[in-house]
């Protein structure tokens, strides 16, 4: 017990450019993963500061609808106040980390500041004026010090961002010229269950539209607190989401996905030892037995399998391929392949060069590469390295409507 919590005050003293190198063991920028994670979920983002009102959902306080009961944390507030990280810029960027895609809970609350929830923890985080980053912990039922133990661990800082930016620039002149312009992009490291829930809404779907979803999940958590008018909860557990209905769901705007999240749910409680703990054992696990294992739940083909690995389970090389990867992989990676249909089989190859040229963290170079593509962030790098130059908008067609949608 004395040797955990002397290895806890470490972590957060020595904190700098590249963190927690003297206790890497299998790689100089990877440390070795041995807690257990919590069995109440951890947290994630969001991309827009603006409320967004989903289909008509249920009201939270309607005594009508007691599945839907506002669940409120006990009074454990901390007293906020901003405490440097001693994480430096290089090593996160807030705006090239929360609203890019990996996570769909945390808000833009201030001018390069973003808030959400990790386990029951509800947190800020803001950069200095030198850049740095400090966090305000607003709410913990643990107390500061496990609150800023489980924030490292959700900001992953055991991997450093200038190692592997070395080394991927190093064998790739393209990631050389698109580094300087996006550092600080990190992958985080998110609760499982947390993670697939969110994921499962993001199938053919939209920021705007995966964000309400991931709001009305959200709300049937414990509040913890509002912070610039957005209002935070723990993550649901499974038996709470359990009491929640297709149909309930289905009126909140899910579509089809409603299906899938209750089955999904339905099968981790069915696990042996309980679902969360068979999620986080799939840490352990290879790539591939981990896609195998999550792609026996409703709802999770190989795109959201990908994610889970890559965002939540330490599969530093799970490749999520979407039509953005595609063209970045047919453009410099496989060009014999462009102009092709990127199919099942094909989605492999797209892995497997990925993997080739980037290694045991090839996840991580596609994240900055995938970033690069991102509408929202082409501003910041020069127009030359664009993959492709921005088109003018076409007038909209009419899309033929999903039965499965409605």
């Amino acid at each position: 017990m004395q040797q955990s919590t002397w290895l806890g005050f470490m972590l957060i003293s020595n904190l700098g450019g590249c963190l927690l190198q003297s206790l890497t063991r299998f790689h100089p920028i990877m440390k070795k993963r041995s807690t257990p994670i919590s069995s109440s979920p951890s947290t994630p983002p969001t991309s827009s500061p603006q409320t967004l009102k989903i289909k008509q959902p249920i009201s939270q306080n309607s005594s009508k609808n007691p599945k839907r009961a506002l669940l409120t944390a006990p009074p454990s507030s901390i007293s906020p106040k901003w405490v440097p990280l001693n994480i430096s810029k290089s090593e996160l960027f807030l705006p090239l980390t929360f609203p890019t895609g990996q996570t769909f809970r945390w808000k833009q609350t201030g001018p390069l500041e973003f808030t959400g929830v990790v386990g029951s923890h509800l947190v800020s985080l803001k950069h200095l004026d030198n850049g740095d980053i400090a966090a305000c912990f607003h709410h913990s039922k643990d107390g500061v010090f496990d609150a800023k133990l489980a924030l490292l661990d959700f900001l992953n800082v055991g991997i450093c961002l200038g190692d592997l930016w070395e080394e991927f620039s190093g064998s790739d002149s393209r990631f050389a010229q698109l580094a300087p312009y996006l550092g600080g992009a990190r992958v985080l490291r998110q609760d499982p269950l947390e993670c697939l829930v969110q994921f499962i809404c993001s199938s053919n779907n939209n920021i705007k539209r995966i964000t309400q979803m991931v709001d009305f999940i959200s709300g049937l958590g414990v509040y913890l607190g509002t912070v610039e008018g957005f209002r935070f909860y723990e993550f649901p557990t499974l038996d709470r989401l359990s009491i929640v209905s297709e149909e309930e769901l289905r009126v909140a705007g899910f579509g089809y996905r409603a299906k899938y999240i209750t089955r999904t749910v339905d099968a981790l409680r069915a696990k042996p030892g309980g679902g969360v703990e068979w999620l986080a054992s799939l840490r352990d696990l290879d790539l591939q037995m981990a896609f195998d294992a999550l792609s026996t739940l409703p709802g999770v083909g190989p795109k959201v399998a990908a994610c889970v690995a890559l965002f939540s389970l330490d599969q530093h090389h799970a490749i999520p391929v979407d039509t953005h990867v595609w063209q970045i992989a047919t453009t410099y990676l496989i060009p014999e392949l462009a102009g092709t249909r990127l199919t099942p089989k094909l989605y492999g190859r797209v892995s497997e060069a990925f993997v080739c040229k980037y290694g045991k963290y090839a996840g991580w170079a596609q994240t900055l590469l995938f970033i690069a593509e991102l509408p929202s962030q082409k501003a910041l790098i020069p127009s030359i390295l664009w993959t492709t130059a921005e088109k003018k908008p076409s007038k909209p067609r009419k899309k033929k409507r999903n039965m499965e949608d409605i």
